[in-house]
């Protein structure tokens, strides 16, 4: 369209993407931040044939917001598209979703979880259709983050992934890697057991289903084309650390402060039926122990993000225990199964305002206190006394160093000065207090904005910090606001973002810092700042090592709930503070990664440069073999010549093995390294002959492989790994009461055996089949079975996938090529006559 760029790097992503949608049926779109997503999934609907269905935040269908997916894809003509907010997936079951053939889903790490009802609606809405997630950060946490959205578009334990037919299974296994490492005593085996695992899920889940370049490999083998374009992306500062310094007697508060909250205080207001005499679900229990967990959490983000914060927060807490322990002496503990489930889906959106709002809102179930054992009681008194003891203590602070040290940062610093800032707080409280400041201290105008603020204010904030607004505005040179803005909106008027609370999840960086460091951007340069509590200090040696030490007591001390201050990020304690001063963690991409675009770029070269050299490659046979002496550098490889090389592909697959003599099992190798050993020193080395051995150790290579590709008995054979609701259903159904009921019609005996089947294949999520097990432990009469599988299993899931519309034939193992190695110092003896073939 008109005043938009032909980026190759952006059309060569579509063409990708069209691939892998019509061999899997869905792909992960997740190029890293400020790249241009929203653009490249205008370009790829424009290719796609029906209607499409796009659900985003609110924010993101903003017609106002110039970069909204309205816009983009109004501006790109793409054709029969609707457009919903993820908060609105109820309604749109209402309607007809059978029309839509392509579903795009921004922010699609929101529906990392399966366990909630947004989820199961969504995964209505994406049965039989093409689906496009759209992520910079589709793993934020564990592997299974990746289960839960890829099982929009593949079924969980009959798939269509090359060699990992048991999507369950396989994520399964690497859960069960971790199993008995503790995070703490086994630090160095859990880490590379957490590794291992998010290696093992790229290599053999994402390796096929995402699109993902960073901005290192666009520059290197787009560089050219992004100049002759007049666009460049700007470098990015390593973050620099600000440090708010404690007194004495602040230091010792807050450290008593940090103590109590995690080992002093009970949390026994959140989790009542942890003390209940009578009967209730176990579900129930666990989810007031996790709501417990969460609010030590929300304390302990809380005191760091300010004392401001910390105060009220406190308050509301001694309000509400006070309300709680009056309530038990009336004869009456509220409690709500209800809100609790609310606020775990408020979790996944990471919405702590409206989370504050729930707590204090009124419950809704009253159960009797003599009902609930002493300890509730004992607990409950034990918690209000450390919250009146903290109060307390907080009455002999009366500065705030934090702002403090902010505003001399203001006065000191020359490039906060003049320029545009971002300042990103995930505390509602601490955005209006630090706004007010700004305002009295520092600068007469600043914007604020939170999830509370109107349409009006995120008019302003486009206007006056998104270089593309349709209508531009200086009105204001600071901007204040929570997390709600630091996804789809544009903010690169500015280069300068400021962390005013630590960001313990490193991702978050990358999407705040995302909303600056964007392609068309007119800076050269992105510079971030992060704030750290620390003691009084003139050594900056002393000053991080304090900072260093005060995180590090935080992660150490929650133990295993750090996972949750961290949103699931596996850190170690003492590399938090490390990341977050790392250039790496902002850009998410690491210098030295590695990148299959080099390659690309280079058989691009020989086609374009070398066209004959092109056609005598495109005509080599398969079992294409040669000798080659490799030097004693060649890598880690190397001292383990003489070793035979074999590529083999089976369909979609392809693998690398290497057989040695005197070693029985060959090794699989991964892609970078095989291209790296088979690449020539020079283009003129000359191929050596075929040794005698050359069949005994390709026979190695081909057993290795078939055993690699012969699916484990639990892949074969898809085992019910979804949970014990699976399993109880599909125990009932098959079932002889089921199975010898001569009351069905034959149209109720097929629909049944078809819901065995979704059950089989791992279609159902957990919320669905939760729902149908717990129906089905109060009814046995088989009418009645059939009445709630037909009432509460969604017609929406009964479609195949697209992948399994599309899905090819078996595919035969073939081998392509095997290259003889050698080490180059010395000659083969038992080398026989030279084969060319």
């Amino acid at each position: 369209p008109d005043g938009f760029k032909r980026l190759k790097y952006q059309e060569e992503a579509v063409l990708s993407a069209r691939k892998v949608l019509q061999e899997y049926g869905g792909l992960f779109l997740s190029d890293v931040v400020g790249l241009g997503k929203t653009y490249m999934a205008a370009l790829l609907a424009q290719q796609l044939e029906g209607r499409s269905l796009v659900i985003a935040p609110p924010h993101l269908l903003d017609k106002n917001n110039r970069g909204s997916w309205p816009n983009v894809f109004g501006d790109f003509r793409v054709p029969h598209t609707d457009f919903e907010s993820i908060g609105k997936l109820e309604d749109l079951l209402e309607r007809d979703v059978s029309k839509y053939l392509n579903v795009f889903i921004d922010e699609s790490h929101r529906f990392r979880t399966e366990t909630n009802q947004t989820y199961e609606m969504l995964a209505q809405i994406c049965r039989g259709k093409r689906v496009i997630l759209v992520s910079a950060t589709p793993l934020n946490n564990t592997p299974r983050d990746i289960l839960s959205q890829v099982k929009l578009f593949q079924n969980g334990k009959n798939s269509t992934i090359p060699n990992v037919r048991n999507l369950e299974a396989f994520f399964a296994r690497l859960e069960k890697n971790l199993n008995g490492l503790d995070r703490r005593t086994d630090r160095d085996l859990y880490f590379a057991a957490v590794q291992a695992n998010a290696k093992a899920t790229r290599e053999q889940i994402l390796k096929h289903l995402m699109i993902r370049r960073t901005r290192n490999e666009i520059m290197k083998y787009y560089g050219e084309d992004l100049i002759l374009q007049g666009f460049k992306f700007p470098d990015v500062d390593d973050p620099k650390p600000l440090f708010y310094k404690f007194n004495k007697v602040e230091n010792e508060i807050f450290n008593e402060t940090v103590r109590l909250i995690i080992q002093a205080f009970t949390y026994a207001r959140y989790k009542p039926l942890t003390y209940y005499d009578g009967k209730r679900e176990q579900r129930e229990v666990q989810s007031q122990k996790n709501l417990a967990k969460f609010m030590k959490i929300l304390l302990i983000k809380r005191l760091e993000s300010s004392f401001h914060a910390f105060r009220l927060t406190l308050e509301r807490f001694i309000h509400s225990y006070d309300r709680v322990i009056e309530e038990f002496h009336k004869g009456h503990v509220y409690i709500s199964k209800k809100h609790i489930n609310k606020i775990f889906d408020l979790l996944e959106t990471d919405d702590q305002e409206a989370i504050d709002r729930l707590l204090e809102a009124d419950k809704a179930e009253r159960l009797d206190s003599k009902d609930f054992n002493e300890d509730f009681i004992r607990d409950l008194k034990s918690d209000q006394k450390v919250l009146r003891k903290i109060h307390d203590l907080w009455k002999q602070i009366k500065r705030d160093p934090k702002w403090e040290a902010f505003r001399e940062v203001f006065r000191t610093e020359p490039r906060l000065k003049k320029s545009k800032i971002i300042i990103f707080t995930e505390s509602k409280e601490t955005a209006e207090y630090l706004s007010q400041r700004i305002i009295d201290e520092v600068e007469p105008k600043a914007l604020l904005f939170t999830g509370s603020s109107d349409e009006s204010v995120r008019k302003e904030a486009i206007a006056n910090f998104d270089a593309n607004a349709f209508q531009v505005k200086d009105q204001y040179r600071i901007l204040v606001a929570t997390e709600v803005l630091s996804e789809g909106v544009n903010l690169h008027r500015s280069n300068i973002v400021i962390n005013y609370d630590i960001p313990w999840n490193p991702t978050r960086l990358i999407q705040r810092v995302g909303r600056v460091n964007r392609v068309d951007t007119k800076f050269d340069t992105i510079h971030t700042y992060n704030f750290f509590p620390t003691e009084e200090s003139n050594d900056l040696i002393k000053l991080k090592e304090a900072a260093e030490a005060k995180i590090h007591a935080f992660i150490e001390m929650l133990g295993a709930d750090a996972r949750l201050l961290t949103e699931g990020e596996e850190i170690k304690s003492h590399d938090l503070f490390a990341k977050l001063t790392s250039k790496k963690t902002i850009t998410g991409e690491d210098e030295e990664e590695e990148s299959e675009l080099e390659y690309l770029t280079e058989i691009r070269e020989v086609r374009d440069k070398h066209p004959e050299l092109f056609a005598r490659i495109k005509r080599l046979p398969k079992k294409a073999r040669s000798t080659r002496l490799v030097s004693a550098g060649k890598d880690a490889i190397a001292k383990e010549f003489p070793s035979l090389l074999t590529y083999f592909r089976q369909g979609r697959l392809d693998k690398f093995f290497l057989a040695q003599p005197d070693v029985t099992e060959p090794v699989e190798l991964d892609f970078f390294f095989t291209a790296k050993v088979l690449k020539p020193a020079e283009p003129s080395e000359k191929r050596q002959t075929i040794p005698r051995d050359f069949y005994a150790l390709l026979d190695k290579n081909k057993h290795a492989f078939e055993g690699a590709t012969s699916p484990d008995l639990d892949d074969a054979i898809p085992k019910h790994r979804g949970g014990a609701n699976d399993a109880y259903i599909l125990k009932r159904l098959k079932a002889k009461e089921i199975r010898r009921y001569h009351g069905f019609t034959e149209d109720d005996e097929l629909y049944i055996q078809q819901v065995i089947q979704l059950l089989t294949d791992g279609v159902l999520p957990r919320p669905t089949t939760k729902k149908v097990a717990e129906a089905l432990k109060k009814e046995i009469e088989p009418l009645k079975v059939l009445g709630i599988l037909r009432r509460d299993v969604s017609p929406l899931f009964f479609q195949e996938t697209r992948a399994q519309q599309t899905a090819h034939a078996f595919s035969p193992r073939e081998v392509i090529l095997s290259s003889y190695l050698l080490p180059a110092c010395r000659a083969h003896r038992g080398a026989g006559r030279e084969d060319a073939k």
